[in-house]
């Protein structure tokens, strides 16, 4: 059996194209930021993992990246202990968004040294192909300062909206569907929606404000919105304020944004705010963690699904092979993918078809890096002349008026 224990962790930063997508916080600027993490064990095989590329979670990673020499890829125990001591300042938020980035690594890397799939090691594939849901946003045509439209156009009424949920199904055969709101009036969000259902009459549907509109926008909203969604995702601020919209429906209330660790657990069953938990691998530390996660979800009877942010294959593959070993994956997934044209693994983009996923084929998460498209996403990086991101700056390229704010509307 090869030496499992780690020799080296190197971490890449890397900026690809992101289309001018709207959101409570504003729009997206021009290039998504993420991290590509690399663990070598001492005999040289090399697992992979996937992050943000913001400035904290990259200075947490070179902090981190050092004291893993020497831990064997299997020492989860040891991988948090040595988070906790090379970032003992760091709120939780942080620590379990770097630790779980290495995380993922060492899982793919333990699946690469035994020749097993990572969904194996997480007890077994309950699935081999993972649903996800079209992700519909409003947008602007092209970036501040671009010269032409990009291929989706604007998206900024019921009509335009319906005809990008079009091309989503027809390219990628989604059948859930799942619109960014937040940004536009919630009567003229509701609009969109009721126009999708016209055009989608058997999709499940799903809306997501970002906790942009206040408690009683929302429960004046309701009768719209029961019988036309499957869930409301965070429509406003909060634990408690939430709260008292889940008590007012039965459509249940979705989460990413307010139950994100495991302290936030026990106020949400307390005050049933949130009857779906989006989980996230980048959020909650990891695989592991996901897992237990979604055990938690078991015996509460809350609803399960996984929330997504603009990422490249190796995120995409981590999460498949998590929701491919969680039996209780009830809503198809979220993804951010149909929107990115560039990628870093060999092979190109993962194939979406019939609206699933399946597994990439090969032991870890059946993925390898294109170390060309690597060194070309790192000099884009490199050219940036941010290291934040920063919707609301971007938003004031296009609407100089405009204000956040959560709740907004």
């Amino acid at each position: 059996m090869t030496d499992l224990r780690i020799a080296d962790v190197r971490v890449t930063p890397i900026a690809f194209y992101d289309p001018p997508l709207l959101n409570n916080a504003g729009c997206h600027q021009p290039f998504a930021l993420r991290s590509i993490i690399e663990v070598e064990t001492e005999d040289g095989v090399i697992g992979l993992g996937e992050s943000y590329g913001t400035k904290d979670v990259l200075a947490g990673l070179a902090a981190l990246a050092p004291a893993m020499r020497g831990l064997a890829v299997t020492d989860l125990n040891g991988l948090w202990f040595r988070t906790a001591k090379a970032l003992p300042d760091a709120p939780t938020r942080l620590t379990l968004r770097v630790g779980g980035a290495i995380e993922v690594a060492m899982w793919d890397a333990l699946g690469k040294a035994t020749n097993q799939r990572v969904v194996d090691l997480l007890g077994g594939p309950v699935r081999e192909t993972v649903p996800f849901s079209a992700y519909l946003f409003y947008k602007f045509a092209r970036h501040a300062g671009a010269n032409e439209d990009d291929p989706w156009g604007e998206v900024l009424s019921p009509e335009q909206l319906v005809g990008e949920a079009q091309r989503m199904v027809d390219e990628y055969g989604f059948d859930a569907i799942k619109l960014k709101a937040g940004v536009l009036e919630p009567e003229a969000e509701i609009a969109g929606l009721e126009a999708l259902r016209a055009a989608f009459p058997d999709a499940p549907l799903r809306i997501d404000p970002n906790g942009g509109w206040h408690v009683h926008t929302t429960l004046n909203l309701l009768p719209r919105l029961e019988g036309l969604v499957e869930y409301l995702e965070d429509p406003t601020v909060g634990i408690a304020g939430n709260a008292v919209i889940q008590a007012a429906t039965d459509v249940p209330l979705a989460t990413n944004m307010y139950v994100v660790e495991p302290s936030h657990l026990p106020p949400n069953m307390a005050q049933d705010a949130f009857r779906v938990i989006l989980s996230d691998h980048h959020y909650w530390g990891g695989l592991k963690a996901s897992r237990d996660l979604s055990e938690i979800c078991r015996i509460w009877g809350l609803g399960l699904s996984m929330h997504s942010n603009s990422h490249m294959g190796i995120s995409l593959a981590a999460m498949a092979h998590l929701a491919a070993a969680t039996p209780n994956l009830t809503y198809d997934c979220d993804t951010h993918y149909p929107w990115q044209t560039d990628e870093v693994i060999e092979g190109g983009k993962l194939k979406v078809q019939g609206g699933a996923l399946k597994l990439p084929e090969g032991p870890g998460l059946g993925v390898t890096l294109d170390r060309d498209a690597l060194a070309r996403l790192h000099g884009n990086f490199r050219a940036l002349d941010y290291d934040v991101r920063d919707d609301l700056s971007e938003m004031h390229k296009h609407w100089p008026d405009w204000k956040y704010g959560r709740p907004k509307f």
